[in-house]
């Protein structure tokens, strides 16, 4: 892979260097909802455990150094607590940010940018959290073992397009994973997210459309976004732009043969800002053909497209 190519090269150089996991990953917790029933320290002990849990769990077989860890965040609003009688028990909605850096800058691009509704676990603060791929729902009560689920999903959805953004369908391996923990997802009352049945938005569909052929194209375009696009832009800036914006016609092609495909959504979430900056520095002439498929691909932004008319 190239990222961990160059990150070696760059640690025999400089002589120095530590390998790690993965992520450089910081987790906050919001809990001005939770007014009865915690101590408040509770919530610190909660936030330091996942932010340990998701710095120090080995996630794949590669080693990383230092300097090529994905930065990541995750924001957990609790919404409500003591669900079934039980205090340590909460549901919440989880926002997820990952970035990766454009070579040769000190700019970094947005891999995930999303929020998930359908968060619900227990979190006991004498409990270490554990995760085993082979082992998902584990030995714990199925609350308990949805936390460290829904961050393992998350963990190799991140890798998957980070890998993917530097060499064609290089995550396919994470997103097997991923689909690995939905099969073998907790199943109890008051957990979801996991289910085709419950929704067409949520982690079973996100996993399903990104493994599905019938979406190949949009990898393939993320690929061609990153390494052919973004990683170019420092040297050759027009071609860089113009080969992103031509494959916005990929996007507009599978999107007429799966409308409201959460996949699209879930790309858009992420790169709608850096379309929109690409679009203002295209030639007038040129934006009204992406401004077209944009508004159809991408609702929720077409004001900041039509904007650039």
């Amino acid at each position: 892979m190239l990222k961990r190519f160059l990150s070696i090269c760059g640690l025999c150089l400089w002589g120095t260097g530590v390998w790690g996991q993965e992520f450089n990953c910081r987790v906050a917790v919001m809990h001005d909802k939770i007014t009865t029933g915690v101590d408040p320290q509770e919530f610190n002990t909660m936030q330091k455990a996942l932010t340990d849990f998701m710095n120090s769990q080995k996630w794949s077989n590669d080693d990383w150094g230092s300097n090529e860890k994905i930065d990541c965040n995750i924001l957990i609003n609790l919404v409500s607590n003591n669900v079934n009688g039980d205090p340590e028990t909460y549901t919440a909605t989880m926002s997820i940010q990952a970035t990766r850096p454009v070579y040769n800058t000190t700019y970094n691009t947005k891999l995930i940018d999303f929020q998930d509704k359908d968060i619900s676990f227990k979190f006991s603060p004498y409990t270490p959290l554990h995760f085993d791929d082979n082992a998902v729902s584990g030995a714990q009560d199925p609350m308990s073992s949805n936390l460290t689920a829904i961050l393992a999903y998350y963990a190799y959805t991140i890798l998957a397009l980070d890998y993917d953004s530097y060499s064609p369908n290089g995550g396919t391996s994470f997103l097997k994973k991923a689909q690995n923990v939905v099969n073998n997802a907790p199943d109890s009352k008051g957990v979801s997210g996991w289910k085709s049945v419950e929704n067409t938005r949520n982690r079973y569909w996100i996993n399903d459309e990104m493994l599905n052929t019938r979406y190949g194209d949009v990898r393939k375009v993320w690929y061609t976004m990153h390494r052919e696009g973004l990683d170019s832009m420092w040297t050759k800036p027009e071609a860089a732009r113009n080969r992103i914006l031509s494959n916005i016609k990929k996007l507009y092609d599978v999107n007429k043969e799966n409308p409201s495909s959460i996949y699209l959504q879930f790309f858009f979430n992420a790169k709608s800002e850096e379309i929109t900056h690409l679009l203002h520095d295209a030639p007038k002439t040129e934006r009204t053909q992406y401004i077209t498929m944009l508004n159809a691909l991408d609702v929720a932004n077409a004001s900041k497209y039509n904007a650039l008319r």
